[in-house]
């Protein structure tokens, strides 16, 4: 078991060591003589050791197991202080932990965000958690994100949200499609395509589904299933259909002409994205600080549309 030592006789001893002498100790320490000679006494009956050599005449030194406790407060002085430092940053916060969900639709802007916010902050680790709507909403139930970015806010949990930038939706179709360069596609025309959907839980597939049944009054249409954007676009490349798809997903493929946006009426279906946080679990002070630098990109982190 470790003795009752405490800072003050450590101290002590370290000032006899630096002054050679109680008298000039106790007046480094704003203490009397006797007052040191009791501390320096209980730290010996602690230790069970002999800290000062007494032996010779002139200034006190440290014994071998003087210096040894020496160096040891020594280095337990500059822990404790760094550990309040630590404290001091962690409140303010300037270190910590934050989980920032994304959606995968944001998964084309979320590493170049996460890799500013490092540069603005370097000792705040961000873990970057990517999933569908769905998924991004079970972490913000169980608490199990600080902060997420997606688009229109969930109606559970109860979240505290604010509007970071643009999120339009299009129509996408392979360059050499039959409505590709048609303008004011009539709804009925849409409708006999086949539509290239995302899985139960997107976002987009929600969005989708609702276009489509206010288009055609809940009519049937064909569709296929897909589940992620890259395979999405690959598949409405090569002629398999069309698909609805956040505009910020296919910039390059746009500008490539590999895929082309149609001119249907409605479209594109312009949201926000949302940048938001459980209200009732409030914001860690590195999540606050995380939160603050997002807030005041202005979404200009966002592809350029």
């Amino acid at each position: 078991m470790i003795p009752a030592l405490t800072f003050r006789q450590l101290r002590a001893l370290q000032a006899v060591a630096d002054h050679g002498s109680f008298s000039g100790a106790a007046e480094a320490l704003r203490l009397t003589a006797p007052g040191v000679h009791t501390q320096l006494k209980n730290l010996e009956n602690l230790t069970q050791a002999t800290l000062l050599d007494r032996s010779t005449p002139g200034a006190l030194k440290l014994t071998p197991a003087g210096r040894l406790l020496v160096a040891s407060a020594q280095r337990i002085e500059s822990d404790l202080s760094k550990t309040l430092r630590d404290i001091d940053a962690l409140g303010e916060g300037r270190i910590g932990q934050v989980r920032l969900g994304v959606v995968s639709t944001g998964k084309y802007f979320a590493p170049m965000l996460v890799a500013r916010l490092k540069r603005a902050s370097p000792d705040v680790e961000i873990i970057l958690e990517i999933g569908n709507r769905e998924q991004i909403i079970t972490m913000l139930k169980s608490r199990s994100l600080h902060l997420a970015i997606m688009g229109r806010p969930p109606r559970e949990p109860l979240v505290t949200s604010e509007v970071i930038g643009p999120h339009p939706h299009v129509l996408i179709a392979a360059p050499d499609h039959p409505l590709a360069n048609a303008r004011d596609i009539p709804d009925q025309t849409l409708l006999k395509e086949t539509f290239i959907l995302r899985e139960e839980g997107s976002g987009t597939r929600i969005l989708m589904n609702r276009y489509l049944d206010r288009i055609g009054e809940g009519a049937p249409f064909a569709s296929i299933v897909m589940g992620s954007n890259e395979t999405i676009k690959q598949a409405v490349i090569a002629g398999l259909g069309i698909a609805m798809i956040s505009q910020h997903t296919v910039i390059e493929e746009l500008r490539s002409g590999r895929l082309v946006r149609l001119a249907a009426q409605g479209l594109p279906i312009l949201r926000n994205w949302y940048l938001l946080y459980p209200t009732e679990a409030g914001l860690s002070p590195a999540a606050n600080r995380i939160h603050g630098l997002i807030s005041e990109t202005r979404g200009d982190f966002l592809p350029d549309l």
